[in-house]
């Protein structure tokens, strides 16, 4: 057993109950890290002071948002992975990046292993084990929460009986992960598929805004550069269109889910921002990428999001898909209108200086450049094939 362990820590009761539960029963010194991916509401004085108080001999904050918006999310971005074609990988995609400073912290501390906070059901669990044994195979992987056969109710008994400040109570019924690129909520009531989620579950997309906009979001190589022609860096953009997306109450998602451990779960996310920008991100590698290849992007997709949702961002596949992504992104820059109104986002404009769509072919006025009498050789030769069939198998089948 290695005698210093850096835990991955959110501040919250698992992770807190762990730093003194592995120094009890372990027998092991524990540093706390904390990674700042865009929480809505950590006061991280208040998060270091609480691992110090159940026993942690350091406690550190490490400041990825930058980091996380430009080297996950932007990848992401330009794959439009949403899970199952509707989760946009919130909190599956903070966590190697998570992963990534923990290592580096276990090297740094002289740590012998690395641990996490997480349950035996989840999928946070994977995401982090095979993150950590990617990234360093020699670290031994510790995972208390899933060891130690306490309840919820007797884990902040725990935290009472050792003194741990906590803020968990047996009727705070709701979990809830956020970060930059959304939130994730479950738990309570909502373990109900049927259940209607409570309204004061949201938090980003509450409606305030009740009079309509545009907003012009301009693209660079795949990624977003400009909001209404203002230049902005990525975690700019995406807190800016957090804040004005939300506020229209558009951008949840209520879903039952296949986790990777075998069950399904009903999840509810609110993306604002990330639903934006994958919506306007697709629309303008509509006039973009030439077919073929626009085609078989959206095919390898849901696979890239999978590969990310099962914890194998550090991965060769992972590796690979992100060069095809990388070339195909080549020529999409330009800009895309989105329209808000109270519960609705939608594309109402795109354009682009590498854009494939060509008026005078498109059009129908006087100015169709489009060879007409080439189309009766053609229409005839693609569907030869089928006329053959026809013709020899077709009416015997009507027989």
């Amino acid at each position: 057993m290695a005698k210093r362990v850096v835990l991955a820590y959110s501040g919250g009761l698992d992770t807190s109950v762990a730093v003194r539960w592995m120094i009890d029963e372990l027998g092991v010194e524990v540093v706390a890290l904390a990674v700042d991916v865009g929480q809505s509401s950590d006061d991280w004085d208040v998060v270091t002071e609480r691992a110090k108080a159940a026993g942690a001999v350091e406690a550190v904050v490490v400041d990825a948002r930058q980091e996380f918006a430009e080297d996950f999310v932007a990848p992401a971005l330009k794959a439009n992975a949403l899970y199952e074609g509707r989760y946009p990988l919130v909190s599956a995609l903070s966590r190697p990046v998570i992963v990534k400073h923990l290592v580096a912290a276990a090297r740094e501390h002289g740590a012998g292993a690395v641990a996490h906070g997480c349950t035996g059901k989840g999928n946070d669990q994977v995401r982090f084990e095979v993150s950590a044994r990617a990234l360093a195979p020699d670290l031994e992987v510790i995972a208390p929460v899933r060891g130690w056969g306490m309840s919820r109710e007797e884990s902040i008994l725990y935290a009472y009986r050792h003194d741990i400040p906590i803020q968990a109570t047996k009727e705070k019924v709701y979990s809830i992960d956020d970060n930059l690129w959304g939130r994730a909520i479950e738990c309570g009531e909502m373990e109900d598929p049927w259940a209607v989620p409570p309204q004061a579950v949201w938090l980003l997309t509450r409606p305030v805004a009740d009079q309509p906009r545009d907003l012009v979001i301009g693209f660079d190589q795949g990624v977003p550069v400009e909001i209404d022609g203002e230049r902005l860096g990525m975690l700019e953009v995406v807190e800016r269109l957090n804040t004005v997306v939300g506020a229209y109450g558009w951008g949840r998602v209520d879903m039952v889910e296949n986790r990777r451990v075998g069950i399904k779960s009903r999840e509810t996310y609110e993306c604002p921002a990330s639903l934006a920008l994958i919506l306007a991100h697709k629309d303008l590698e509509s006039i973009c990428l030439e077919r073929d290849l626009d085609r078989e992007k959206a095919r390898i997709e849901p696979r890239y999001a999978e590969l990310i949702y099962d914890g194998l961002w550090f991965s060769p596949l992972k590796q690979a898909l992100d060069a095809f992504v990388d070339s195909s992104q080549e020529f999409v820059s330009g800009e895309v209108r989105l329209h808000l109104e109270p519960g609705s986002c939608v594309v109402t404009g795109r354009r682009s200086p590498h854009s494939l769509y060509d008026y005078e072919l498109a059009t129908y006025d006087a100015a169709d450049s489009f060879r007409h009498e080439d189309s009766a050789g053609f229409v005839r030769l693609w569907g030869l094939g089928i006329e053959t069939w026809a013709q020899r198998q077709g009416s015997r089948r009507e027989g």
